[in-house]
Parts: C-alpha cells; structure tokens; sequence
C-alpha cells in the first residue's frame, strides 16, 4: 500500500468507501449487513488499507455501528473518517452533539476526520466551523474536512475554522472530472488532500454494464450514466480501459482507479461487495500507468459527453436493436 502524508495526516492511496453498509438502497441483504462487511473491514485493515469512510445518513447510523464493530481491537490501525448528517442544523452545538453520537456508534473517542457532508446554504458556515473549531479544541475530531465544496467555500471554511480543512470528498473519476478544475491544484499546492468517492463511477468504469445489461440495483438504476444513451456514449472509453487493462494483466477498474491516484494529494475510497472485490481495489495502488495510457484515457475520457437526463431517460423507452 501506499500513503499520502498531508497536513500532518498519513493516508491510504486506497481506502474504502462504506455507503453501502446497512443502506438497504444497494440490495445487498442483512447477510451482507452481519456478516460480509465486517470480513471487508478486516481484510482492508490487513493490506494496509487505513482510511475507513463512513457516514451519518449511511442506513442512518447503521454504517457507523457497523464499521465501529468491525474495527473492535484494531482502532489503532484506522484513519477514521465520517460525516455530519447533510440536513442537520449546523449550529456549533448541533455539530458537536452529532459528532458525539457518531464516536459513540463507531465506538470511539476520537474522530481522525469529521466532514460536512453537504453545503448547507440555510445555515452560515462560520457558525459550522465553529462547532468544529469546539471539537478539534475538545480532542474530539483531529482534522476537520468537507465533501462537495467547491474551491470557493473550501476556502471560506478555512478562514472561518481559523485553520487548515485537510480535505474535500468529491465525486471524481474517469467520468467526473470536474475536480480537475480548481480542486486538485489547491490540494497539490496547499497541503491538502482529495478524497474522491464514486471513483468507479458507482461501477460504470469496471466494464460490467452495458446497454443491453443495465444494473439492477436501485441506486445504480436511479444514475443516468446507466440508461442505455449513455451506456452506449461510454463504450469507447470502456474499450480503451480493457485494451490498457490487458497489457497490465489488470481489470478495468483497477486502471480506473490507477488514473485517478496518478493525481497528486489525491485518494480514492471505492466501495466493496465482497473480499474478493476490496483485494482487486486494492491492488490497483500497485499499477504503474505509462504516461501515454494516462493520455489516451484521458482524451477518450473528454470525448464522452453525458445525454442529458431527458435524452438518457428517452432511451428506456426505445426498442432493443435487432442483432
């Protein structure tokens, strides 16, 4: 494994991402709930893997109780990472009360990061990052960190906490680039890191689905980038993730992956089903691209252009092409 040091934090280039923990949207089943998760969760601290991402909203605390088990006796090998509810009232004692409730469900006294999960535009965020700034002088948080901000209120949470904001969780893969635009130079030049979640595109990018095989689970069914149109518009950039696969003796994914962890102060926390699919995330810290590679997804990559919602939407109601 390797590690990002950042802002006085040493990470896993690979974490793991547990949305899907006690989230009944992903249809994974209590089997994987009681049983599975935990046995991810020990495998992942095994390889070296020490970034745990979780949530408040996952199953509504139930990822929490769930990763706070699986880590029984083997704190100390974690970088702990969770998230304050998205609509919560961000006053600074509701930051601290929530923050309190998560250590308790994660069976902890002390968070390594805890996230503003969401802007929250109804609630102004010097009176957030004062909850924070609580925490942090309590011991009760290490580092403080946001999802979805943009470089603007990244900025603006910093100068309100008094202090560095270690991090920002955004969704950023082969077919979320938006980061690229302002995020991933701040983090490089600031000490700062980006935490990209979704960085398989909830699965598109792992060369499984296609438009004559769409997902079955509600989230992914719920995501446009899975109606045909735009299962079609991907193919190219999933034929040139196999070729750059196989020359590696790789899967699609782990080259995905690969891309993104050749940015700098970057990580990714992709989510796992099984063991057999956390080892394969895994290894793809191991996968050295080649400049030319990491060009030609990239140019294939700025030639998928998403449909629109309604466009994707129409393609449901199309008749499957004769073959």
């Amino acid at each position: 494994m390797r590690y990002r040091e950042v802002g006085g934090a040493r990470v896993s280039v690979v974490g793991l991402g547990t949305w899907q923990f006690g989230s009944g949207e992903w249809g994974y089943g209590e089997r994987y709930a009681a049983v599975d998760a935990a046995a991810i969760v020990a495998r992942a601290l095994d390889l070296g893997v020490n970034l745990i991402d979780t949530a408040e909203v996952y199953g509504g605390g139930q990822s929490e109780v769930i990763v706070g088990g699986a880590l029984a006796g083997r704190r100390d090998e974690a970088f702990l990472a969770t998230k304050v509810w998205p609509v919560a009232a961000l006053t600074p004692g509701s930051v601290e009360a929530h923050a309190r409730r998560s250590a308790g469900r994660l069976e902890v006294s002390v968070l390594d990061l805890y996230q503003v999960h969401w802007p929250n535009p109804l609630v102004p965020l010097r009176s957030t990052m004062a909850g924070m700034r609580r925490l942090v002088d309590g011991g009760v948080v290490r580092h403080v960190g946001v999802s979805n901000f943009s470089l603007r209120r990244w900025r603006a949470a910093e100068r309100r906490l008094g202090g560095p904001v270690l991090s920002n969780q955004v969704r950023y893969s082969l077919v979320a680039r938006k980061p690229e635009r302002r995020l991933l130079a701040y983090a490089a030049a600031s000490d700062r890191l980006v935490i990209a979640y979704s960085p398989l595109g909830q699965g598109l990018l792992g060369g499984r689905y296609d438009a004559a095989h769409r997902p079955t689970s509600m989230i992914r069914r719920a995501n446009p980038n899975f109606m045909p149109e735009n299962l079609r518009r991907v193919a190219p950039l999933l034929a040139v993730l196999r070729s750059v696969a196989a020359a590696h003796g790789a899967t699609p994914a782990q080259v995905a992956l690969a891309w993104v962890l050749r940015r700098p102060n970057t990580v990714v926390i992709p989510g796992a089903r099984t063991v057999a699919q956390l080892e394969s995330n895994v290894a793809a810290a191991d996968l050295e691209l080649t400049d030319d590679e990491d060009r030609h997804l990239t140019d294939t990559s700025d030639a998928f252009h998403r449909a629109s919602i309604a466009r994707a939407a129409s393609s449901l109601l199309r008749r499957p092409e004769k073959t």
